[in-house]
């Protein structure tokens, strides 16, 4: 076992891992933080999207003991101290941007990084972009409606596909 030290959601943590330990499992398992999902360890799905020193990573895919040091930021950082949402979640609410839920925080990372690289993304860019997430309730129209929502933009044109 070896200590490893980071900050998620602004807070310093640490625990001890074994050398194999994904910065999935480390989060869920050891921080309690369970809304990063984890939906088939083989990062085609996208559910354990988190940030990492501010770039959108697939935690199942990075050891925890890599993530030593790092600025993490996961679902449950996304809304403020008092529990208001984010603006990406809320246009994911407001747009029946989910289903399910099992996939949500891993798209709602995935917007938030979309966002910050491309504050006015198109239609067919936010689509481009998701395509490492799966979604099996959606058919994704309205979670692409709440990305461009979330960037200020009109949606009544989103195409259905």
């Amino acid at each position: 076992m070896t200590e490893v030290r980071m900050s998620v959601n602004g807070k310093s943590v640490a625990g001890d891992v074994e050398g194999r330990t994904l910065l999935s499992e480390f989060l869920r398992e050891k921080l309690r933080l369970t809304g990063t999902h984890v939906g088939c360890d083989t990062s085609q799905c996208g559910a354990c999207v988190v940030h990492m020193n501010g770039n959108a990573v697939k935690s199942c895919t990075v050891l925890a003991l890599d993530a030593a040091g790092a600025d993490v930021l996961t679902i449950e950082g996304m809304a403020a101290p008092d529990g208001t949402l984010s603006a990406i979640q809320q246009a994911f609410q407001d747009h029946h941007g989910l289903q399910c839920g099992f996939c949500t925080p891993g798209m709602v990372m995935s917007a938030a990084a979309l966002l910050k690289e491309n504050p006015r993304p198109t239609e067919h860019e936010v689509r481009e972009y998701l395509e490492g997430n799966i979604c099996r309730c959606t058919g994704y129209h309205n979670i692409v409606k709440a990305i461009m929502a979330a960037s200020g933009q009109d949606v009544s044109a989103v195409a259905a596909e």
